[in-house]
C-alpha cells in the first residue's frame, strides 16, 4: 500500500520519518505529542510578530536618526552604527545594536605559532598565568570553535616583545566579519535609577 492511499490520521511521523500506526504508540507518548505541538503552535505566531516588531522598530528609529539628522541638514550614509533613545521622562529606552559575527582566517595559524614560539623561549623565567591564558584562549570548544573574545583579549596584554608584536598584528589582520547583525532592546529604570531589560526571552521572564 502506497502512503497516498493511507489514512494520515491512524499514524504519527517519528523522528526518523518513518509512519507509525496510532494503534501501535503508547496513549502517554501521543499524549506528550499533542501537548508539546499545542504549545508550539501557540509559540510560533508570536515568534512571527516578534520578528515583525523588531524590523518596525528598527526601521522607525532609523526613521527618526534621519529625521533628527535632518534638523541640521546632515545626510546621513554608510553603515549604520549602534544608537540609545531615551523617552523625555527618561524611564525608557530603546537601544538599537549591531554585532559583528567574526572569523580568523588562516593566518590565526601563523600567529599561534609565533606566540608558542614566545611561550617556548620564556619557559624558564616566565609567568605561568600567562601561559594559562594563552593556551585556554587558542583552546577549542565541544563545537570545535575558538573563543573569539578569549583570543581578541590576547591584544590587550601588555607584553613587551618584538615577535608577540608581530604575532599580534597577524591576529588583527586574520580577522574576518562574516557578517552583522542588528539586535533591539527594550529597558526601563528601576527605582534606583539603573536601567534594567525588558525581557522578551521565555527563559528569562
Amino acid at each position: 500500500m502506497t502512503t497516498t492511499a493511507l489514512n494520515l490520521q491512524d499514524y504519527r511521523q517519528d523522528a526518523r520519518g518513518a509512519l507509525v500506526p496510532v494503534e501501535a504508540i503508547k496513549p502517554i507518548d501521543l499524549a506528550r505529542d499533542d501537548l508539546v505541538k499545542e504549545m508550539v503552535a501557540k509559540v510560533l505566531p508570536i515568534q512571527n510578530q516578534l520578528a515583525q516588531l523588531k524590523q518596525a522598530v528598527i526601521a522607525d528609529v532609523r526613521a527618526f536618526i534621519e529625521l533628527s539628522a535632518n534638523e541640521y541638514d546632515v545626510k546621513l550614509g554608510g553603515k549604520k552604527g549602534n544608537v540609545t533613545l531615551t523617552s523625555f521622562d527618561g524611564q525608557y529606552r530603546v537601544l538599537i545594536a549591531m554585532q559583528d559575527s567574526l572569523h580568523f582566517d588562516e593566518r590565526l595559524q601563523a600567529a599561534k605559532q609565533l606566540i608558542d614560539e614566545c611561550l617556548s623561549e620564556w619557559t624558564q623565567n616566565s609567568d605561568d598565568n600567562v601561559k594559562i591564558i594563552v593556551n585556554a584562549a587558542f583552546d577549542v570548544s565541544k563545537e570545535g570553535k575558538i573563543n573569539t573574545g578569549r583570543v581578541l583579549g590576547l591584544r590587550r596584554l601588555n607584553i613587551q616583545h618584538e615577535k608577540w608584536h608581530q604575532a599580534i598584528n597577524i591576529l588583527s589582520d586574520s580577522i574576518q566579519v562574516l557578517s552583522s547583525k542588528e539586535y533591539v532592546r527594550f529597558y526601563h529604570r528601576n527605582q534606583d535609577g539603573k536601567y534594567e531589560l525588558i525581557n522578551l526571552d521565555l527563559a528569562t521572564v
